[in-house]
């Protein structure tokens, strides 16, 4: 990994949650052709709202929010075939976590609304809580963890039927904030995210070398 930029301010230390618990009170739907569609459209809107706000640069590094600026679908409505709630996750590395004034105020100003704010990530979303936008800063692992669960779960059909029937199962019971629920799926999810691993390192590097022809396999 390469070093780290050296951080415009100093990162928050505790968890805001704005608004405070919330109930869980949606369920799961099938998989809806339209949320990739709507990815690109929240996309775009993100580009347009952060990678604009500085176009010219910073004056003091050289480099705007959208040098380094990643968005990619995750979550559940990322993987076709598999049930899930309507609320379609995205997320965004950028250079500084701590730069709040080159990407949370350009997406406060283009209609989102914070939900959270702790150390290494914020939450924003919509007015109508359909669409999750979680900014990282470039390099987290939990990026990684996002991107690796997802192509897994595209992937393989018998560890997407196991975390759909999981999500089925805890959203059977009530539960009074979005975050519990989540918390409640995480030894699955490190299970699935195990096998992922242990897949990923079984494939051969796209860079490696291959055998001769004819050669024995």
């Amino acid at each position: 990994m390469s070093e780290r930029r050296e951080r415009r301010h100093p990162d928050v230390t505790t968890v805001e949650l704005v608004g405070g618990p919330e109930p869980v009170e949606v369920e799961l739907q099938a998989y809806d052709a339209r949320w990739p569609g709507v990815f690109l459209e929240h996309r775009a809107r993100i580009r347009a709202a952060v990678a604009e706000r500085d176009s010219g640069g910073d004056a003091g590094t050289g480099a705007g929010a959208g040098a380094a600026l990643t968005i990619e679908h995750i979550g559940s409505t990322a993987v076709p075939g598999l049930a899930a709630k309507p609320i379609v996750d995205i997320v965004v590395a950028v250079d500084d976590i701590t730069a709040e004034e080159l990407y949370l105020a350009p997406l406060l100003a283009a209609g989102y609304e914070l939900r959270v704010r702790e150390p290494g990530h914020r939450l924003v979303r919509t007015p109508a809580r359909d669409v999750h936008v979680h900014v990282y800063e470039r390099g987290d692992p939990a990026i990684g963890d996002y991107l690796l669960l997802r192509d897994h779960l595209r992937s393989d059909a018998g560890d997407r039927a196991l975390y759909e029937r999981t999500k089925r199962t805890l959203l059977d019971r009530p539960w009074l904030d979005m975050n519990d629920y989540a918390d409640a799926k995480t030894d699955v999810i490190e299970a699935i995210k195990a096998r992922a691993s242990a897949s990923a390192a079984l494939k051969p590097s796209p860079d490696a070398p291959r055998p001769a022809r004819g050669s024995a396999r």
